[in-house]
């Protein structure tokens, strides 16, 4: 038990809203209790962002709280609304059940799933796919008053637009009733995420509650809190680079890119950074930043990319970027593209993700910013030979920190 667990977190930055701050801290601060967090497997791969939570969730755990982490395998066939402007894409069960279990394999790199006060991994269509509809609207739905879903932000950017969908509305109910099932199936008692779902958050708190007045139990049972979204200096997002998502799947995001992404931040998310992204104690945190701040962004590079990949691939990114930038390149861990044929340089650069579209591709080669094998491509209509692979590969860069190695089947 760590009696100082919810001021922890609040100086290294993770919590940002309570259901009751004083009731939130007890529990924290106080005897082992069970805790949740959902994901829902909308891709099959976690992003950095998804890191966050689960990364709070292993000092909740090392305190001695008990945490369950939902996957969402029915909240996703619904799909999340929450500051969209448009409806997502409809899914089907087996490409659910598919990214599940992809993101199931990663969640280990993050929390225990073994040993001592081992972490639950739950599927929320165990639960939904016997519930009958009719019930669940009598059982749940009369609990809902629509007005005051209408005015939540979650909705706000689907409202503008002017296609919200009762499909959609039921998104809040269902993530609603995970609170409520996990609380008098494991005694769950606190409910924690990213802000962005606040008002999901909140809807299942609230559910609990009035639930537990009807049955003469104690309302207080059920509390929340949000951990602070994983944005820069800017207010923006963090996580995207220029080939895409910031993946956890090294198959998705390459181990070199995951490295400079963090390398290549701006100074002002540096030390931030470190406190929420890393399990650095404070005071060691504090020394690094008084030194040269490249030397501090080497460190974070270094150990996100440890977190993630394990200390060899985090060694192996470092090695490579040090010998980019020292003008020789670690070819042996080098991002690398695996290619059937010869492709024209325009579909190469949209392959390789260095280019987002043909026209961007043609605007990189006339700005001079693409070579190939250390010669300048100068020709949009460029079209890869047997001679750029003399040496087993060819080698293609972007500017000046972007490169990948290119290996022809």
């Amino acid at each position: 038990m760590n009696t100082k667990l919810y001021e922890t977190l609040v100086e290294r930055g993770y919590i940002y809203q309570t259901t009751n701050e004083e009731e939130v801290r007890k529990l924290l601060n106080g005897e082992p209790t069970c805790m949740y967090v959902g994901v829902d497997p909308t891709a099959d791969s976690l992003h950095i962002g998804h890191c966050l939570p689960l990364i709070l969730a292993r000092y909740l755990q090392e305190a001695g709280h008990k945490i369950i982490i939902v996957l969402g395998g029915a909240t996703a066939m619904i799909g999340d609304p929450s500051g969209r402007n448009d409806m997502r894409a409809m899914v089907q069960s087996d490409f659910v059940e598919k990214n599940r279990a992809g993101i199931e394999k990663s969640i280990s790199k993050f929390i225990k799933l073994d040993g001592d006060n081992p972490a639950l991994v739950l599927n929320n269509a165990e639960w939904f796919k016997g519930y009958d509809y009719i019930d669940f609207m009598r059982d749940i739905g009369v609990h809902f008053n629509v007005n005051k879903m209408l005015s939540c932000d979650a909705y706000t950017s689907r409202l503008a637009s002017g296609g919200l969908t009762f499909f959609e509305m039921g998104y809040m109910l269902m993530q609603a009733y995970d609170f409520v099932y996990l609380n008098k199936h494991y005694g769950c008692r606190v409910e924690f995420g990213g802000s962005d779902q606040w008002a999901n958050i909140v809807a299942g708190a609230d559910l609990g509650r009035k639930l537990s007045i009807l049955e003469g139990k104690d309302p207080e049972t059920f509390q929340a809190f949000t951990n602070v979204l994983l944005l820069n200096a800017e207010g923006k997002k963090m996580g995207k680079t220029a080939k895409g998502a910031l993946w956890v799947n090294k198959e998705k995001c390459s181990p070199y890119d995951f490295y400079q992404y963090f390398y290549n931040c701006d100074d002002r998310d540096v030390e931030k950074l470190f406190k929420i992204l890393t399990y650095l104690p404070l005071d060691e945190i504090a020394e690094i930043m008084k030194g040269d701040i490249r030397d501090a962004k080497r460190r974070l590079a270094f150990e996100i990319t440890k977190l993630v990949h394990g200390e060899e691939e985090a060694k192996n990114a470092e090695e490579t970027a040090k010998a980019l930038f020292s003008g020789g390149i670690d070819l042996e861990n080098a991002p690398t593209l695996k290619i059937s044929e010869f492709l024209n340089m325009a579909d190469l650069l949209v392959l390789a993700k260095f280019a987002s579209s043909k026209g961007e591709a043609r605007r990189l080669i006339e700005q001079g910013g693409i070579t190939l094998n250390n010669e300048k491509v100068d020709s949009f209509n460029r079209t890869l030979t047997a001679e750029d692979f003399e040496k087993g590969y060819a080698l293609l860069k972007k500017g000046k920190k972007s490169f990948i190695k290119i290996v022809k089947e």
